[in-house]
């Protein structure tokens, strides 16, 4: 086990504990994602939580896209880079992006991107970029949907600082769920034009999203009552 590995670890262990007991985390699905080899998760983005929040629910080491200048402070690179960042010129799925990924799957990994290319502004699901269609078609893995709920009312993108929902007190609105989604049959949606592919896809995405709300407000009922 590397150094990055390590630390890796440590905070799995960690962010599970703060994520639990501090915004009230609640997972279903983790059963559906493949447990080594490469695999790629596709899930919406609602705040700065949401790698957190795929990494616990996937239960294994994942990979994940951030912004060249976010590795322009040494100490918060090597942060990052320990929790298996990697730097690209873009958000999203650009061509820089693509080929990161590529390479990254190629070696086993498994892969996080979020297909809205952004963190919403609404916290509703944004429109899948075009992107993502070019990266499908080059790549045979499985393909994993996630849907989150919560992540944007405990920390939307104009809001500087996340709000906790403590699992112990009445429900708050920052109380978060994640549905992991079986895998799907890429080669499906790829026989469909690229406007319908996206359409779908989207579709898939909020469909877990509704069931990461109601998992989430299934929670704040059992607590209220």
């Amino acid at each position: 086990m590397t150094f990055s590995d390590a630390i890796y670890d440590a905070s799995y262990l960690l962010n599970s504990g703060i994520m639990t007991f501090g915004f009230s985390l609640r997972m279903e699905g983790q059963h559906n994602m493949p447990a080594s080899g490469p695999v790629l998760v596709l899930a919406n983005h609602q705040s700065f939580l949401d790698p957190v929040i795929v990494g616990l629910a996937a239960g294994r080491r994942m990979c994940y896209l951030a912004r060249k200048t976010l590795f322009r402070n040494r100490l918060f690179a090597g942060l990052i880079r320990a929790f298996r960042a990697v730097p690209i010129d873009q958000d999203g799925v650009g061509k820089e992006g693509i080929r990161t990924v590529l390479d990254l799957l190629g070696a086993g990994k498994g892969v996080v991107v979020f297909p809205e290319g952004e963190r919403t502004p609404t916290g509703e699901l944004l429109p899948m970029r075009a992107g993502v269609h070019l990266l499908l078609r080059r790549t045979a893995c499985p393909i994993v949907p996630m849907g989150i709920a919560g992540a944007y009312d405990a920390w939307p993108r104009w809001r500087p600082y996340p709000v906790p929902a403590p699992l112990f007190w009445p429900a708050r609105p920052g109380a978060i769920a994640v549905s992991v989604a079986p895998p799907i049959d890429s080669r499906q949606l790829l026989a469909l034009p690229r406007e319908q592919f996206l359409d779908e896809l989207f579709n898939i995405i909020k469909k877990s999203c509704t069931r990461a709300e109601q998992l989430r407000r299934r929670q704040g009922r059992q607590r209220l009552g």
